[in-house]
């Protein structure tokens, strides 16, 4: 497996809001790398985002590149993972951002903070993985484990020892940093006997709420406060990781464990949490709707209560042809593929940023990205005959601190399911989400424009949509797609352009030259 550093996961990354922050990357494999600093804004420093053929070309065997970045206006947990094909599976870490010197979270300070990254374990090579489903068409073969820390677990066979323990004390509140780093699979996670408070997502503040069930999907992040008991139980307990899950095609359904343990009880027994059924939509969408941003005067909410532009974007799956002379395990003879409005985007052979930046982009794209669907139907209904999608790399064009809006709706071709929606350069807020079919009469009357939650990576319901609002105020070209990676690599993916500004602060600056070439 292909590793930093060789840890798995790979090396913790600690700053403060306003710091610099300069990685060298050194490639010594024999795959094209690079790496993605997950919900940082990369305030005029795009060339270090890190999606390859986004705003880089690969890091290629024995190559270096360096990657400089300043953390603007954020603090909490995010994290950082490889960003091309499935290299995800094992390479990633996290990027913890604590507030500037002398600034306090806006809750007690915990006892103790402890990072849980969740993530999946795959018996094989990612890679021979994704290669072989994108070769036959049809779905790859999936993970065979959930992991807490890279630690499967008891629930696994011969995985007992390689358990991940948290040992906590009586009567102390600890902050858990839960990430979820899984490749396609959102999770439920629970401990066993205990209840915790939601304080933040995605780096960004919520109001505080108890729950005793956390909805996590691949590329968001939680911190809850977890209170321990006043007196130690001579007892220990679960804590769960499990797939929501609602598709039609196959899934890793096993459970990843990690065991709480108080450090003065003998653990005679171990207590294991209630988890909701697979495929249990309406717990999701009563997790969702709780939170709310902390909207304070030292956090608060930006959101446009107007929109310049306004999207229309269906999501989901499709299909493509067979070629000639293969078989493909598709549906009905086809190949699996994926779109936002039927466009599955086709990966340029040369970085896009770069071509927009030289205005080099005559046959590398075209900026006429629709809008809105180019053949509307009922999207959560009876999918219509044709369920073809459209190669192509077509992106959005915005004007420099433009107020958009994106609407995102599910579709049932195929199946409906979740599609966690990850914007690269921004934080968005979520304005509102439903189930069926959007209506653009009705349904924004009831938009939260007032503390709606402020979030890097949002799951588009299943068989429903979801409405954000953000500004355009990040110039350079950036990333939108599912993070399922499955999805990802059927092409459920685009990309904005935003415009430079007028003011030297509002411009894109040239490219570091050691960026990496194709």
């Amino acid at each position: 497996m292909v590793t930093v550093n060789g840890r798995f996961p790979g090396p913790r990354i600690v700053a403060r809001e306003g710091d610099r922050v300069v990685v060298k990357v050194v490639s010594h494999v024999p795959n094209n790398i690079s790496i993605h600093w997950h919900g940082i804004r990369q305030l005029q420093s795009g060339w270090a985002d890190g999606p390859s053929y986004i705003t880089q070309c690969p890091i290629q065997t024995n190559q270096t590149f360096v990657y400089n970045f300043t953390i603007t206006g954020q603090r909490g947990t995010l994290f950082w993972h490889a960003h091309i094909s499935w290299l995800r599976a094992s390479v990633y870490g996290s990027l913890i951002v604590f507030p500037k010197h002398n600034v306090s979270y806006p809750f007690a300070k915990p006892h103790k903070e402890v990072t849980i990254m969740l993530g999946e374990w795959f018996n094989a090579d990612s890679e021979a993985v994704i290669r072989q489903a994108l070769q036959t068409g049809g779905g790859p073969n999936v993970s065979d484990a959930y992991t807490f820390n890279g630690f499967p677990g008891p629930l696994y066979n011969c995985s007992a020892n390689n358990t991940y323990k948290l040992k906590v004390m009586p009567g102390k509140t600890y902050l858990l940093r839960l990430i979820n780093a899984a490749l396609n699979d959102e999770l439920f996670f629970s401990i066993a006997n205990h209840t915790f408070t939601v304080v933040e997502v995605d780096a960004t503040y919520v109001k505080p709420f108890e729950t005793s069930l956390l909805v996590i999907t691949p590329g968001q992040t939680t911190n809850i406060l977890l209170k321990t008991k006043p007196i130690a139980p001579n007892a220990s307990f679960y804590m769960l990781a499990r797939p929501y899950f609602t598709g039609q095609g196959t899934f890793d359904n096993t459970t990843g464990a990690g065991i709480l343990e108080y450090e003065t009880s003998s653990n005679s027994t171990t207590f294991t949490p209630t988890l909701p059924p697979i495929n249990a939509t309406n717990v999701v969408a009563n997790f969702t709707r709780k939170l709310r941003s902390l909207a304070s005067s030292q956090f608060p909410v930006n959101v446009p209560q107007t929109a310049d532009k306004k999207f229309f974007f269906t999501v989901g799956l499709g299909n493509s042809p067979c070629p000639k002379n293969q078989t493909c395990q598709g549906p009905n003879g086809t190949k699996f593929s994926a779109s936002v409005n039927n466009i599955s985007m086709a990966l340029p052979s040369s970085a896009l940023l770069q071509s927009y930046f030289f205005k080099k982009s005559n046959g590398v794209y075209t900026s006429d990205f629709p809008s809105f669907p180019l053949h509307p139907f009922n999207y959560t209904g009876t999918p219509p005959n044709n369920t073809l999608v459209i190669n192509g790399t077509k992106l959005v064009v915005l004007p420099f601190n433009a107020s958009v809006e994106v609407v995102m709706q599910g579709t049932s071709i195929l199946g409906a399911e979740s599609h966690p929606l990850h914007i690269h350069g921004f934080n968005f807020y979520v304005v509102g989400e439903g189930f069926g079919n959007f209506d653009p009469n009705n349904d924004p009357k009831n938009f939260n424009l007032v503390d709606p939650v402020e979030r890097n990576t949002v799951g588009v319901p299943s068989g429903g949509w979801v409405a954000i609002r953000f500004y355009a105020d990040n110039p350079g070209v950036w990333f939108m797609h599912c993070h399922f990676d499955v999805h990802l690599s059927w092409g459920l993916r685009m990309a904005w352009i935003v415009l430079d500004g007028t003011l030297p602060s509002q411009k894109l600056p040239p490219p570091p030259s050691d960026l990496p070439k194709c």
